[in-house]
């Protein structure tokens, strides 16, 4: 049977995450130690122990992901389970491209350390927020975020499905926005 390997991108992480991974496979060992030279810091300390707040920064919550998504694609590998396709949703583009043999664990980490650096300062310097509308045309949203042009920065951003396209911009009008939708 032919399989495929889809990997998540940002917001899929969790306190706790590859923990029992860890301490089952030498793989993971390697794996967090190689990490945590990379990053400069013990990702797996904030992995599987948090704070959750720290986890939730997009400097670690990036690495964090993509370790912890090679791991797994590496092991099923190890056991004879390899995919046919790949695909990654945002960061976990990064992790298909390891998965498809594509990219070296520590380049990939390191191009993952960059962009999550990158997207962290970005948001300190320009603080907003993104959100969900689910149920209208990709139309409907650019008129709402049109409406709101005059209020302050609102735009879609993400179109993730048929059915539900992310907004972004600065946390005041997106919160009307979204408001506006429902």
């Amino acid at each position: 049977m032919n399989k495929a390997f889809i990997f998540p991108g940002q917001a899929s992480q969790y306190v706790g995450m590859a923990e029992d991974l860890f301490e089952k496979f030498d793989l993971a060992k390697e794996y967090f130690k190689q990490a945590n030279e990379i990053m400069e810091a013990d990702l797996k300390s904030i992995c599987f122990r948090g704070p959750e707040e720290e986890l939730k920064k997009t400097y670690f919550t990036q690495p964090a992901i993509f370790v912890h998504s090679c791991i797994l694609s590496a092991l099923l590998k190890e056991t004879g389970i390899s995919p046919v396709a790949v695909a990654g949703h945002s960061l976990g583009e990064y992790s298909a491209l390891f998965a498809a043999g594509s990219l070296g664990f520590e380049s990939g980490l390191k191009l993952v350390k960059e962009r999550s650096r990158l997207m962290y300062q970005a948001g300190q310097n320009n603080p907003g927020t993104m959100g969900a509308i689910i149920g209208l045309t990709p139309e409907q949203v650019k008129q709402i975020c049109d409406n709101f042009k005059s209020v302050g920065i609102v735009q879609p951003a993400n179109f993730n499905s048929p059915g539900q396209i992310a907004i972004s911009g600065d946390k005041e009008t997106v919160l009307k926005a979204l408001d506006a939708a429902k």
